[in-house]
């Protein structure tokens, strides 16, 4: 028998088999109203009609991209969620990343096509083992997303489990170190900026984003506005109070931000520049990874030290799961030789 020429529109990129992708792409159209002993037969008909069948491809067809921009709409769908830019971004670009080296379409992913993905970019990139579970997460919840809107019949990601990290415990700040920056600082405004972070534990996103009118200073407290654009009430110290005073009583300008920055226009402080200025003051002083989100983890491991309900830790940073504050809190090792000492002997 002589064979036949299947001339069929396909993206395809690297060692990819030709058939198995069309093999691929006709069971995910079945999977839906087959079962599995149906599929399976399938399987074996689709092997056995394309094993004496060339599969050629027009180049004009190659070039040619999907109608649908799924991409765009998982990045809708995630804006509506209440996501922050800063995170869009992230999912979009990781996302990119991802279809820009398969470069198949995207119901014709299977599981052994981003594990494929995944090793490659570990090994091109030296990435770490955490880098790359949040890519696979990022992944993970593109195809869900797929896969919830009908898009696809099933996620490719669902038998890719989580990658192990490993319990890292992560450092927080001395008493001494936070006395060492406070001394340090050479202007107000960086004293206020981190006795906020130190005695509230918000995020800088959230920092930069809160106005004067938010800081009520007859309660010491203030409102910010947290992932998912959810409000909560947060509580800082005396001494917060009195630097965040001295350093308004200096503004000139007519800002409604909390934080600007110190030269003419004063505009809105951005997580970029609290970052910048936090890594150099840290540098200067010898203290090592000085960054906004390690007052964080300290205020949040000080306070289930001292005995502070978990569930009250969690609202006050905001968590919508305590799995998260608990990855947060770190528990002193010293808290657990005393303990030992105190109910074991």
């Amino acid at each position: 028998m002589v064979a036949q020429e299947c001339y069929i529109m396909i993206l395809c990129k690297g060692d990819v088999s030709m058939k198995s992708l069309v093999i691929a792409d006709i069971e995910q159209s079945m999977a839906g109203v087959l079962n599995n002993e149906q599929l399976e037969r399938l399987h074996e008909v689709l092997l056995n009609a394309f094993f004496d069948k060339n599969i050629v491809f027009s180049q004009a067809l190659v070039e040619q991209k999907e109608t649908v921009d799924y991409l765009a709409l998982f990045i809708a769908a995630k804006k509506v969620e209440g996501c922050s830019e800063r995170t869009l971004s992230y999912y979009k670009s990781t996302i990119e990343n991802m279809l820009a080296e398969i470069v198949v379409s995207v119901k014709q992913i299977d599981t052994a096509i981003i594990r494929e993905y995944l090793s490659n970019y570990m090994s091109k990139h030296k990435t770490s083992k955490v880098t790359l579970d949040n890519i696979r997460r990022i992944i993970s919840s593109f195809f869900a997303w797929l896969e919830e809107e009908n898009y696809i019949i099933k996620s490719p990601v669902r038998r890719i489990h989580k990658i192990r990290t490993g319990k890292i415990v992560k450092a927080t700040y001395s008493d001494e170190e936070l006395e060492i920056m406070r001394d340090n600082c050479n202007n107000i405004r960086d004293l206020a900026i981190i006795d906020i972070l130190a005695s509230t534990g918000i995020r800088v996103g959230e920092l930069v984003n809160m106005d004067i009118n938010d800081i009520d200073f007859t309660k010491r407290e203030c409102l910010v506005l947290g992932k998912g654009n959810k409000e909560r009430v947060v509580y800082f110290d005396a001494r917060t109070k009195i630097h965040v005073q001295q350093y308004l009583d200096t503004r000139r300008d007519s800002n409604t931000a909390l934080f600007v920055s110190l030269h003419k226009p004063n505009e809105r402080l951005k997580i970029s520049g609290v970052e910048i200025r936090l890594r150099r003051l840290g540098r200067e002083l010898a203290i090592e990874r000085v960054h906004p989100h390690k007052f964080r983890r300290t205020l949040a491991t000080r306070a289930i030290d001292k005995g502070m309900p978990i569930e009250q830790v969690q609202v006050l940073l905001g968590h919508s799961q305590i799995d998260t504050t608990l990855q947060y809190a770190m528990v002193n090792q010293s808290n657990v030789k005393q303990s030992h000492r105190k109910y074991i002997g």
